[in-house]
């Protein structure tokens, strides 16, 4: 990984400020990004799209260390230094480090969104570790350089870097240069996502161990990568068609499908829970009663719904402690609480 970091900042001089502060948004996958082609520069098995929520994600701060090891603090808790999220973040920090001298970080990350619960805090996180470190070293990388910086520590850390709709490319290539994301130019004012929490608890399994799970013993796998890039196709289409309806039911599908390809693994990868099931079923019986109502879900129990500004109301009626975001508005979020 330091060659790939240090071919990425190679020239940037270390205009180094007391402290870096930077804020990313989370984000949801339309079309999923699941399984990787390499796992030491995160480079995937297939392309992925997906929309920002908005405020909902991680503010960081990052700054040199006066003592002779990275003191990592989320929610205004320090980290044993041994304890997996300290580690990972010391681990991604390790190519950054200064030539001269041994330096060490202190970082300060905050989320609003539970933590290892399938809300993309990972996202978030390793993106605005990424801005805060830009920030504190006076760099001037381009939006795509920073983009490819965050995905070492979080694939989908690689789309948190923009807002809106934004595209993440595989790439073809072996040493990971061409896989990075960029923003659509497309703005959808009327479209909402509702963050439906069933739990804030720590997933069993993480992500990068689950996708390696899959890959390795998943026999639907095999036509995960297809289904993807079509769907993708089909997503991007309706996003610039404002078709909602064909966005909804494919992003559905492409959700539920890669929880398949899981459900299939040995042993079964099962994220859902009782009430995951129980609201999904909850959405389908809205949609067959005429709601144009859509859901998604990434590798955790948590649903996030799809729906348009004329039936946030109705939304929020049925599911009173939904949070509901407006990407592409000054009214980030909304709650009936």
């Amino acid at each position: 990984m330091k060659w790939f970091v240090t071919k990425i900042v190679e020239g940037q001089m270390l205009r180094e400020k007391r402290v870096g502060k930077a804020f990313a948004s989370s984000n949801i996958a339309l079309c999923k990004y699941w399984g990787k082609r390499d796992a030491s520069l995160n480079l995937p098995i297939n392309s992925s799209l997906s929309v920002s929520l908005g405020s909902l994600g991680t503010q960081t701060k990052i700054s040199v260390s006066e003592k002779a090891v990275d003191e990592v603090w989320l929610n205004g808790v320090l980290q044993k230094v041994d304890s997996d999220f300290a580690k990972r973040v010391s681990n991604f920090l390790d190519p950054f480090r200064p030539h001269v001298g041994n330096v060490f970080f202190t970082v300060h990350t905050e989320n609003n969104i539970p933590t290892a619960a399938g809300l993309a805090s990972s996202a978030s996180g390793f993106a605005a570790l990424v801005l805060a470190l830009h920030d504190w070293a006076g760099w001037t990388l381009t939006r795509r350089d920073l983009s490819m910086l965050a995905r070492l520590g979080s694939g989908s850390a690689s789309r948190s870097i923009f807002n809106g709709f934004v595209q993440w490319n595989a790439g073809t290539r072996e040493d990971g240069m061409d896989s990075f994301a960029e923003p659509l130019p497309v703005e959808w004012n009327d479209f909402r996502v509702g963050v439906l929490e069933i739990s804030d608890q720590e997933k069993r399994v993480g992500s990068r161990d689950g996708m390696a799970r899959t890959v390795k013993t998943s026999a639907l796998y095999k036509v995960w990568p297809n289904q993807a890039q079509e769907d993708l196709t089909t997503i991007r289409t309706a996003i610039e068609t404002r078709d909602f309806n064909q966005l909804g039911k494919t992003a559905e599908r492409n959700a539920l499908t890669m929880h398949a390809t899981m459900m299939a693994s040995s042993p079964p990868l099962l994220y859902f829970l009782p009430e995951t099931i129980k609201q999904i079923h909850h959405v389908h019986q809205l949609r067959k009663e005429g709601l144009e109502l859509y859901l998604t879900i990434d590798a955790g129990p948590n649903l996030k719904l799809l729906f348009q500004k004329k039936d946030q109301q109705m939304v929020k009626e049925q599911f009173p402690t939904l949070q509901i975001i407006a990407p592409f508005s000054s009214v980030l979020i909304t709650s009936n609480h």
